[in-house]
């Protein structure tokens, strides 16, 4: 469900920045943009910016005052100048890799990462959709699951909203990855979807907490005044 347009993830996921070389040429072929190799990563800008090259399509190794190990020069045909380094920003979009902005240090590039960074635990981690993204029996389960003791093995915990009609979902161990269950609980996301659905959570729940679990939502709250998500399947429960 949703592989790559889950209606719950917002902003940049899995931000990243990378050390990128500007490189020219002799004659006059056009400039490349590579990484340099991580036999040289401890090189500092300046041991790199204005200092001759070679390259290859995956990456540069510079030269002057560098010993460079046979089996790598063999694989760089190419000679060039290295004219400057930037810093670039990389987040996914919808599963997709983007490059964001460029900066000239490391430390612009970490803070702008910052900046555009939906940091766990802080912030954008509660959602109030409508009630009408679940059935009339789903709400019903969870309304009597909210006045008993939820099973912990399920990750979730049902509970009332004081003086409405919604109902809130606390997500537990998010996100509901392979990669963080596996290292949380022992086993995968599609085991976890499987032991909801053995002990009686309704599909139509399963499926939606499963897709917020996924996204690192923490709070989930079912309101019928609340907007609907767009994407997100919705129920005639008139």
């Amino acid at each position: 469900m949703y592989p790559n347009n889950n209606p719950f993830v917002r902003g940049f996921q899995n931000l990243r920045v990378n050390r990128m070389l500007f490189i020219t040429y002799e004659d006059d072929s056009l400039p490349a943009w590579r990484p340099l190799h991580p036999s040289q990563a401890h090189l500092t800008d300046d041991q790199i910016a204005r200092f001759p090259c070679i390259l290859c399509k995956d990456f540069v190794l510079i030269t002057e005052g560098q010993e460079i190990p046979q089996a790598l020069e063999d694989q760089c045909q190419t000679d060039g100048i290295v004219r400057t380094v930037v810093y670039e920003i990389v987040g996914d979009v919808r599963g997709k890799p983007v490059h964001i902005s460029d900066t000239y240090s490391e430390e612009a590039a970490r803070e702008l990462a910052q900046c555009l960074s939906f940091e766990t635990g802080f912030y954008s981690r509660c959602w109030e959709i409508s009630a009408a993204h679940i059935t009339e029996d789903a709400a019903l389960y969870l309304d009597e699951l909210a006045d008993t003791s939820t099973p912990g093995a399920l990750l979730f915990i049902a509970f009332r909203i004081p003086d409405c009609e919604a109902v809130g979902v606390k997500l537990i161990a998010t996100p509901w990855s392979d990669a963080n269950l596996q290292y949380i609980e022992g086993h995968t996301a599609e085991d976890l979807r499987q032991e909801h659905l053995a002990k009686g959570v309704p599909k139509c729940l399963t499926d939606v907490l499963y897709i917020a679990a996924l996204a690192d939502v923490r709070m989930l709250i079912f309101d019928p005044d609340a907007p609907v998500l767009d994407a997100l399947t919705l129920y005639d429960n008139r």
